[in-house]
């Protein structure tokens, strides 16, 4: 099993509350599985930025975000932002992001009167990003209206916003407008409903973890000071909330902090990778069909899995990617980025060796293997457990709107065909779709259950994993 790697999106290690013991807690923070720590530089009058210029030359594996926070606006000058552009252009300091900024209306150290001033603080931020090409840090408190029109007005377009508390319209709203939502130990609190919610509703591919330390320790650790070892704690209860194995929401939320903040990552090609307790084989990166609704034509990501082949795998390297014990997985599953059928003289002689040495084997295929191999192939697939087909559609013509298949009107039939003969040699039987906007998914429930007698699945739009 992988070991769960963590970033922490937003601590604020030069807060004088660590200044007896900050050593020891990156010592913790790497031991709990910390890969990275995003550290806030907020400026203040007296101290400018020295405290967190501080923790990322005394820790290499620190980045820095500068800003204003919005309790600071009234005193923040053109100098501020000509000295965050300076430091933000020096290597040295590994700045990734532009913040903490935005509004503020809870607290009044910028009262009422001087909104007007946090406003065109936050607009110098988001011009400033936008010249960096870096992006922004939002915080938001009983502000969200004017935090919107603003994002919007200015077009911003790249960022995350923090310690997010908002509802599923207002978190649907930023992420339409390509926004990431970072989530804190506010998700363990038993009062926040409202923020599983919106956990449970979005796309983790959207989502950070982070922990505004020394603030908002999570449970257990409730009323004491917050530090980065505890992101763990939120990541666990995302993972309960999203029904996914605590390495999975490592791995998907690393990876997503990642690519919004440029870091130094390696993309390791995966010909075995895990998905909650599932071992999924990508051995082609080859289809039939061109599905309109393909994910891997926006990214070839699969919940932090990446999945470009840059040739096919042989039988050995699959072999090898598997590993010594895949009895540790419940299913092995052939489904990467392609149809896995195409290669299907490899998946009878991985899949047969692995039946014999206990595992459950599953196979997701797009039902057209018979045509491309011109003969009925599911009585070779007996050492199948269960296989998930691809209908998509609940009759020819839609699946020709939805799908470019090289076989025509052949196409439908012959998964329908696929369906019913997969019965009498496989033990479950599923027919898939994915929820395309203005699919009639209750005329393929019916096809599939009452006309082929086999299960039935939809899978969500533009969700894969």
């Amino acid at each position: 099993m992988e070991k769960p790697l963590f970033i922490d999106t937003h601590a604020h290690l030069d807060d004088a509350r660590y200044d007896v013991d900050r050593g020891d807690v990156v010592k913790r923070a790497k031991d709990a599985g910390l890969k990275n720590v995003i550290t806030i530089g907020c400026w203040s009058a007296s101290r400018g930025f020295d405290g967190a210029l501080a923790v990322v030359r005394n820790n290499d594996f620190a980045y820095l975000s500068l800003g204003v926070h919005p309790h600071e606006a009234g005193q923040a000058g053109d100098d501020v932002f000509a000295l965050i552009r300076r430091l933000a252009l020096d290597e040295a300091f590994r700045v990734v992001a532009i913040g903490e900024t935005g509004l503020d209306y809870h607290y009044e150290h910028s009262p009422r009167a001087t909104h007007d001033r946090q406003k065109a603080v936050f607009i110098k931020h988001i011009q400033l990003a936008r010249e960096l090409n870096l992006p922004l840090i939002i915080h938001s408190r009983e502000a969200d209206k004017d935090t919107m029109e603003i994002l919007e007005s200015e077009g911003a377009k790249q960022g995350v916003f923090h310690c997010f508390s908002g509802d599923v319209a207002h978190a649907r709203r930023a992420l339409d407008m390509g926004f990431y939502l970072s989530f804190a130990g506010i998700v363990t609190f038993p009062k926040a409903v409202s923020v599983r919610e919106v956990i449970k509703a979005l796309p983790i591919e959207r989502m950070l973890i982070e922990t505004d330390c020394p603030y908002l320790a999570p449970s257990p650790h409730r009323g004491k000071r917050n530090e980065p070892a505890f992101v763990a704690h939120t990541a666990q209860e995302i993972a309960k909330i999203k029904k996914m194995s605590l390495a999975d929401v490592a791995r998907i939320t690393t990876a997503n902090a990642e690519q919004l903040f440029g870091l130094e990552k390696s993309e390791a090609i995966k010909i075995a990778y895990p998905i909650r307790n599932s071992l999924y084989l990508n051995v082609t990166n080859r289809c039939s069909n061109y599905c309109s609704f393909c994910a891997k034509f926006k990214s070839y990501t699969v919940k932090g899995h990446y999945l470009r082949l840059q040739q096919e795998p042989t039988f050995e390297e699959v072999l090898k990617a598997i590993g010594d014990n895949p009895l540790e997985y419940d299913e092995v599953v052939f489904c990467g980025f392609g149809e896995p059928l195409l290669r299907l003289d490899l998946v009878k002689k991985i899949g047969m060796l692995l039946k014999k040495m206990g595992c459950k084997i599953r196979i997701d295929t797009d039902g057209l293997a018979n045509l491309v191999h011109g003969r009925n192939v599911l009585p070779e697939l007996g050492f199948v457990d269960f296989i998930s087909v691809s209908l998509n559609a609940p009759d020819s013509a839609t699946y020709q709107r939805l799908i470019k298949t090289p076989f025509g009107e052949a196409a439908y039939p012959a998964i329908l065909f696929f369906l019913r003969e997969a019965k009498k040699h496989i033990a479950k039987v599923v027919a898939s779709v994915v929820a395309v906007p203005g699919l009639d998914v209750e005329a393929c429930r019916k096809v599939a259950e009452d006309e082929l007698g086999v299960g039935f699945r939809v899978r969500e739009y533009d969700n894969v994993g």
